[in-house]
C-alpha cells in the first residue's frame, strides 16, 4: 500500500468543506500516477448521507461514533494514528485549516512522520512527489521531495479545483470501528458557538468589488458601494483598509482574510500583494483597475485597465444603471 493516499475528510456543521474537495481531486490524481488508491477517511457520526458525496474515491473508510460528531483533538488524532499506522499510505493530505493545524502536527510528532505545511501544489518528479510550499505570505516558495515512506502535508484552501473532487463515483465503502474509549479522553466537545451575524457573508458573494489603497480615503468607498449595489454584488477590501479602519475585518480578503470565489472579482486600486492574491486568484473572472501598468494584480487579471479607478468606476455605474432602465 505504498503508494495509497489518505484525504482527512473535513466536517462542519453536518457538511463537508471545500478544502476536503480540493484534495479529494488533487489526491486522485496522484493516486493515479503513482499507481495507487486514493482513500477518503470519514470520522463522524450518523452521517451515511455524506459519503454519496465521496465518489472520485476508490475507498471511503468510514467511522460513526458520537464522540467524533464534532472535532475533537484528541479523539480524531487517536482515531487516525490507528488508521494511518493499519494501512501505511504513501501521503495523508490535510487541510491546512483550525482543525487541521491541530492534528496534523499531532500526527507528525506521535506517528514520528514529516510533516510538510502550506502546501500550493504537489506532483511527480522521476517518481518522486514534490510539494510546493508558501512562506512568508507567499513571498517565498519552497519545494520539498519526499523520500520517507510516508508523509504528512498540510493543503491551503485554494491551492486546488475543488470541482475536480465533487465527481461521481462508486467507491467500496469500508465500515470501520473507532474503538474509541470516553474515559480514555480528558478533553470533549461542549457546544458550537456561532459568531453574532450584523455583517454580509463576502465568501457566498456571486460579485465582489473590492477597493485597495487607491481608493485614497473612506469616502470614496461610497463609489465602490455604488457599483456593487448595481451588479448585485458585495464590497471587500485588502487588508490596508481594514487597517484603517474603513471596513469592519468581515470585508478582507487574503491570507489574514477571507478566501473568495465569487464569479466577478473586480480589483478597484489594489495592487495585488501574495497575501491578497491567496485569497481571491480562484475567482471566475478577475478584473484589475489600477493606474500603475505593472501593478502585480494584473498577472492574475482575466482582464486590466490601467487608468484611475475614480475615472473608470462612475462611468461603469452609470452605463450599468442605464441597462437596468
Amino acid at each position: 500500500m505504498a503508494t495509497d493516499i489518505f484525504v482527512i475528510v473535513e466536517q462542519l456543521q453536518g457538511g463537508i468543506t471545500d478544502i476536503s474537495f480540493e484534495m479529494l481531486g488533487k489526491g486522485k490524481q496522484l493516486a493515479r500516477e503513482g499507481g495507487g488508491q486514493l482513500y477518503a477517511v470519514l470520522a463522524g457520526y450518523e452521517h451515511d448521507a455524506l459519503i454519496s458525496e465521496l465518489g472520485v474515491a476508490d475507498v471511503v473508510l468510514t467511522f460513526s461514533d458520537e464522540q467524533l460528531e464534532h472535532f475533537c483533538p484528541a479523539q480524531h488524532l487517536a482515531l487516525h494514528a490507528k488508521e494511518i499506522t493499519a494501512f501505511a499510505p504513501k501521503l495523508i493530505l490535510i487541510g491546512s485549516t483550525s482543525t487541521g493545524l491541530d492534528l496534523a502536527a499531532s500526527l507528525s510528532a506521535q506517528l514520528g512522520i514529516p510533516m510538510i505545511s502550506s502546501c500550493t501544489d504537489l506532483h511527480y518528479e522521476d517518481e518522486a512527489l514534490v510539494c510546493v510550499s508558501q512562506m512568508y505570505g507567499g513571498k517565498l516558495m519552497i519545494e520539498s521531495t519526499v523520500s520517507a515512506p510516508s508523509a504528512i502535508v498540510q493543503v491551503l484552501p485554494g491551492a486546488f479545483r475543488m470541482e475536480e473532487g465533487r465527481q461521481e463515483g462508486t467507491p467500496q465503502i469500508m465500515q470501520r470501528d473507532s474503538d474509541l474509549e470516553p474515559e480514555r479522553f480528558a478533553m470533549r466537545f461542549e457546544s458550537y458557538v456561532r459568531p453574532e451575524g450584523g455583517d454580509i457573508d463576502i465568501t457566498q458573494a456571486p460579485v465582489l468589488v473590492s477597493v485597495g489603497r487607491g481608493i485614497q480615503q473612506q469616502d470614496n468607498i461610497e463609489l465602490a458601494e455604488e457599483l456593487a449595489r448595481a451588479l448585485g454584488g458585495a464590497v471587500s477590501s485588502s487588508r490596508p483598509v481594514v487597517d484603517q479602519d474603513w471596513l469592519p475585518i468581515t470585508r478582507q480578503v487574503g491570507k489574514s482574510g477571507m478566501n473568495v470565489k465569487p464569479r466577478l472579482y473586480l480589483a478597484l486600486g489594489i495592487s495585488g500583494a501574495p497575501e491578497h492574491v491567496e485569497g481571491m486568484k480562484d475567482a471566475e473572472l478577475i478584473v484589475g483597475i489600477n493606474t500603475d501598468p505593472d501593478a502585480p494584480i494584473f498577472n492574475v487579471a482575466h482582464y486590466g485597465v490601467v487608468a484611475d479607478v475614480f475615472d473608470v468606476v462612475p462611468v461603469l455605474t452609470e452605463r450599468l444603471a442605464e441597462k437596468v432602465q
